[in-house]
């Protein structure tokens, strides 16, 4: 049998090469997504969609309203930064960061994985092309994981040594994808826009979308996610 492993699926480019990673590994992935107030949930059509093909059954999206609290420009009325260069991404922490999102996700994975007798979760933090998230980094994720083996009632009874697997860690945006095709992931079905429109379309604009316009740039093929008309001005 496959061992079960708890797989972060925000719907994005990242997660959803990080599930075929797991799936390549061997592992039997149950998908963990979130409705948390986020003003992109249309990236949870993207997880769902992503789920199915890919033939993933367990597919769990918890509500969590962490609009209740604001402070980000994901989950309160604040304006999406737009037409930001690299080295503006590179300078302090965004206002598109949610406060304690990966914590959170985090916190109900290693739930979900004690409940299933689970060993690993996977997230698709990234130290590279991550727009300054404090809750991205190496050294927030082994935190993490030493915190979780002290945490669960299989951590102190020794019968789980839980791993938090981040195979995107050190990659590029451009390394990510090609390590996504490799694997056979069809990015049509993911979605990655911070502000997209009423129909799900992308704004080209935000930092997402310049991260991940760069990336397929960098590798000569066009992005096939759909976009708003006239939106591709950081392509």
């Amino acid at each position: 049998m496959k061992k079960p492993a708890v797989v972060l699926m925000s719907g994005g480019l990242d997660s959803t090469t990080v599930v075929a990673i797991a799936q390549d590994e061997g592992y039997d992935v149950a998908g963990l997504s979130f409705r948390y107030g986020q003003r992109h949930e249309h990236e949870l059509e993207s997880a769902a969609r992503v789920a199915e093909a890919v033939g993933i059954a367990n597919h769990v999206i918890v509500d969590v309203n962490l609009r209740t609290f604001g402070g980000s420009a994901l989950t309160d009325d604040i304006d999406v930064p737009k037409d930001r260069d690299a080295e503006e991404m590179g300078q302090g922490i965004p206002v598109t960061y949610v406060p304690a999102r990966n914590t959170v996700f985090l916190s109900f994975a290693l739930a979900w994985a004690e409940v299933l007798g689970s060993s690993d979760i996977f997230i698709g933090v990234n130290a590279l092309d991550y727009s300054g998230y404090p809750d991205c980094r190496p050294e927030y994720i082994e935190a993490f994981e030493r915190m979780s083996n002290l945490a669960t009632k299989a951590g102190v009874e020794g019968s789980q040594q839980l791993t938090i697997h981040a195979p995107l860690m050190r990659l590029t945006k451009e390394d990510i994808i090609r390590r996504g095709l490799d694997l056979g992931v069809d990015y049509s079905r993911t979605h990655s826009c911070y502000d997209p429109d009423s129909e799900g379309k992308a704004c080209g604009h935000c930092d997402s979308c310049a991260l991940r316009l760069r990336g397929f740039a960098a590798v000569g093929i066009p992005d096939p996610a759909r976009y708003q008309e006239g939106a591709l001005a950081t392509a």
